[in-house]
């Protein structure tokens, strides 16, 4: 075996033993944090005691939010290799982009028509 084998094993072998001892050392070694009553609390979305049975019930726009906010996001990620070949593609990427983009607009004016993100 050449002698750069050995010596790239040999820090392999070190590396793997000293990092997980120094890990196991700085727990053990380290202060005893135990926490505060804050830092054990659940907190959930907004919902800040979640104990109770799970039949507790939730308003549908929370969930209509949900949907939309997947609909625009995932739009969104198709426009990101639109950007990066927009030369590439020529006129007819542009004019497929802007009916895409189009539609998204669509999409925007009718939520905001029939005021889906009102709270009330």
């Amino acid at each position: 075996m050449s002698l750069e084998l050995i010596l790239a094993s040999s820090i392999v072998l070190v590396l793997s033993i000293t990092i997980p001892t120094l890990f196991v050392l700085s727990n053990k070694l380290g202060p005893n944090n135990q926490g505060n009553k804050h830092k054990n609390f659940s907190y959930e979305s907004g919902v800040t005691n979640p104990i109770g049975g799970c039949d507790s019930r939730f308003s549908v726009k929370f969930y209509l939010v949900a949907i939309l906010f997947v609909l625009f996001d995932v739009e969104i990620i198709f426009m990101f290799p639109w950007a990066v070949n927009v030369r590439e593609l020529g006129f007819f990427g542009l004019a497929e982009m802007f009916t895409f983009m189009g539609f998204l607009v669509l999409g925007l004016i009718y939520v905001y028509r029939i005021k889906a993100l009102k709270w009330q």
